[in-house]
């Protein structure tokens, strides 16, 4: 009597609550669900039929009753994964005057709970460190109620790493799931034999327009080694950034169980020989900028590459030619020999010139490492005072060479040429009359950047960086290699390279040093939205000591397939009277 009294309040509240008439736009069948929430009310949401048929146009009352006489059994079935085998329910339909409404009322009753659960691997590959560790993480709650779906992800996992591991042949010794619902337990045993590890065999590779001894060294994997489906999987990442292949695809072929070996297939087909590239973009830094570029993807059979991009802004009008030759390892090494030319602003000082720079790209374990040498012709000019203030009072030749060494951290599985940028990145550079140059410098820099994950929709980020320099004569110091800070991806709330020190003048022309740091926090919103808040810190300065100039600003972005739009406002708190400043960066995605 309880139970049915339980029942039927339930199916009368509901239908209380929602007794205003239904929407032109409402479903035929209005379904709501008591008695249950979160991940079981969804679970009994998804089993039901009522639920289904819910927007059908040719329902009648026939139709409805057969559906409503289903829903009970279905509503119960939906309730076993979460061990309740015993519940109560209750399906209520009423016609309105647009259609029915139904009311699913559940008494769950008392959970089966988990009282005995038993996980185990034998076979050889029983102490595998992988294979041990997903055991540790994979317990079963005993005590629990029992979870269907905690059973099938436990041995899901454990079977999916042995397979991707190399371990083919791993089957189940036992995997039973007994359930004794009178007396509301149940017992899990799974045991996992894993049976003899695969090894790589021989891989094959379609394609007649490289050198195949030059493709084999994409390999992140080797014949003989202990078969891995991330390793494949990496090996395909690393073909398809090669930029040398329209279609490629890395498949393992039938395993040979005699041998044990696992053959491996690559089949592609030839990307266009020419790139052509044209963006255009807007940011506060730059304003409206727009870039051309050109690459020959496939000079000769060994992979070299010949390049050509041109950059035009406010700040920056550069023309870019470059010849790459892959290295030991194509994916991550390369020797390359750039020439730039063209104007570019730092601060109040334009730098005009040309630059010859050789680099040879390695890595060396987690970190890439670049070797450099910068042959540097330059002008730096400060624009004039007075009558005509577009006449230079200052004009600076110089010529460097300037010896440098860069280290940049890998992410783990990192198949890429381009790591610079994207976490921790540290450069010693510097130069001497020695070497024939016209100012003797040394100057570090170190940045990182940093996103964790908070839980849900929050994100932090942090990035920081540092710089530092020891000049003979500061005045004999390129612009291009001085600090300034400021900016869309500086301290926000001033303008590009607005943060400098400044000469008698009022020019800014750049500091020995610079710091800057910043923490941000992001909240996921729908429709690719980001929303924003931060706080900036930093300035470039010649004496570490000096005061820091710091901003808060908030902001929103916006992920499109083609292009990131991002916009922040910033305010100094730092100097008082100072506006907001409004920043913006419509970048596209090439």
């Amino acid at each position: 009597m309880r139970r049915q009294l339980l029942h039927t309040l339930l199916a009368v509240s509901w239908l209380a609550a929602e007794a205003a008439g239904a929407a032109a736009t409402a479903p035929a069948i209005e379904v709501r669900i008591a008695g249950v929430d979160g991940r079981v009310r969804d679970n009994v949401a998804a089993f039901l039929s009522l639920q289904r048929y819910a927007q059908s146009p040719d329902l009648d009352q026939d139709r409805v009753d057969r559906l409503a006489l289903r829903a009970r059994q279905e509503a119960a079935d939906a309730l076993k994964p979460f061990g309740y085998y015993e519940p109560e329910v209750v399906v209520t339909v009423t016609p309105r005057e647009t259609g029915w409404k139904a009311v699913v009322a559940i008494v769950p009753g008392d959970p089966v709970l988990l009282t005995a659960a038993e996980v185990s691997i034998v076979g050889p590959g029983r102490d595998e460190a992988f294979l041990t560790e997903v055991l540790d993480a994979s317990k079963l709650p005993v005590g629990k109620p029992l979870s269907h779906a905690d059973y099938d992800r436990v041995k899901g996992e454990l079977q999916r790493v042995a397979a991707s591991r190399g371990y083919l042949d791993s089957r189940w010794q036992r995997a039973e799931l007994l359930i004794d619902v009178a007396n509301h337990s149940a017992a899990a045993h799974l045991i996992l034999d894993t049976g003899e590890r695969y090894r790589f065999g021989a891989t094959t590779i379609e394609q007649d327009f490289l050198d195949p001894e030059f493709v084999r060294r994409y390999l992140r994997y080797r014949e003989g080694d202990w078969y891995d489906a991330n390793l494949l999987l990496r090996t395909q990442f690393a073909l398809d950034d090669s930029d040398y292949f329209s279609v490629v695809e890395v498949l393992p072929d039938e395993r040979d169980r005699e041998s044990r070996t696992v053959p491996v297939r690559i089949s592609s087909q030839k990307n266009d020989r020419h790139r052509y590239k044209i963006g255009a973009g807007y940011a506060t830094d730059t304003e409206f900028r727009l870039l051309l570029g050109w690459t020959n993807r496939q000079v000769n059979r060994r992979g070299h590459r010949l390049a050509a991009e041109g950059t035009l802004s406010k700040i920056e009008q550069t023309i870019d030619l470059s010849y790459t030759i892959p290295w030991k390892d194509p994916a991550l090494e390369k020797l390359s020999f750039r020439v730039l030319a063209g104007e570019v602003e730092n601060g109040d000082i334009t730098t005009q010139g040309s630059s010859f720079r050789p680099n040879l790209t390695q890595v060396r374990g987690r970190w890439q490492r670049v070797l450099f040498v910068n042959a540097d012709y330059t002008r730096d000019t400060l624009p004039g005072e007075g009558t005509d203030p577009d006449e230079p009072i200052n004009d600076e030749r110089t010529f460097l060479v300037v010896p440098g060494i860069s280290y940049a951290l890998l992410p783990p599985g990192f198949v890429n040429l381009d790591a610079a940028g994207r976490g921790l990145y540290a450069e010693l550079l510097g130069s001497a009359s020695s070497l024939g140059s016209d100012s003797n410098f040394a100057r570090l820099l170190v940045r990182d950047e940093r996103r964790f994950d908070l839980g849900g929709p929050w994100h932090m980020i942090l990035r920081g960086e540092v710089g530092t320099s020891a000049v003979g004569d500061f005045e004999e110091l390129p612009a291009n290699y001085r600090f300034f800070a400021g900016g869309d991806r500086s301290v926000r709330g001033y303008g590009y390279e607005e943060l400098s020190p400044t000469d008698e003048e009022g020019n800014r022309i750049g500091g020995r040093h610079k710091l800057v740091g910043s923490v941000e926090f992001e909240y996921d919103l729908p429709k690719n939205l980001v929303a924003a808040a931060f706080v900036d810190a930093g300035n470039a300065f010649d004496r570490f000591g000096d005061p820091l100039e710091y901003s808060v600003g908030v902001g929103i972005r916006y992920r499109l397939p083609f292009l990131l739009v991002g916009i922040d406002l910033a305010q100094s708190i730092s100097e008082t009277g100072r506006d907001p400043r409004l920043h913006m960066n419509f970048t596209p995605i090439l």
